[in-house]
């Protein structure tokens, strides 16, 4: 699986995400993508409380600790590597995390607009 190019939604080189916990498809810290990513973790997400609470109802808790995943668990704060088909429904449902557009990979535009990606933007 190779990544395909390293370029975020403003046409420029993608930025890191977040090393702590680490993010994206790769487990990098970037939000890169490739035709495996079938969820496209592609949208730099800043985490909000309303936000995983709103994750975790509709089935997706990431803010409980999973060990066996080597996964810490998210808290507000944390930069993630967001499914772009999530971040829209949490946009729809007015529960929308921050975005960093430097960080959020371009193949996101394929889901959400840029138009309502800069109006989360950091």
């Amino acid at each position: 699986m190779e990544p395909e190019d390293s370029i975020n939604v403003l046409g420029t080189a993608l930025t890191m995400c977040g090393m702590d916990p680490v993010t994206g498809f790769f487990r990098d810290g970037h939000c890169n993508t490739c035709a495996a990513d079938q969820g496209s973790h592609t949208v730099c997400a800043i985490m909000t409380a309303e936000f995983l609470a709103f994750s975790k109802y509709v089935g997706n808790d990431l803010s409980t600790p999973r060990p066996e995943f080597r996964f810490q668990g998210l808290n507000p704060g944390n930069h993630w590597c967001l499914c772009a088909a999530r971040f829209l429904q949490a946009h729809d449902e007015g529960c929308a995390p921050k975005v960093s557009l430097e960080a959020t990979h371009k193949r996101a535009l394929d889901i959400v607009s840029l138009e309502v990606l800069r109006q989360y933007a950091v």
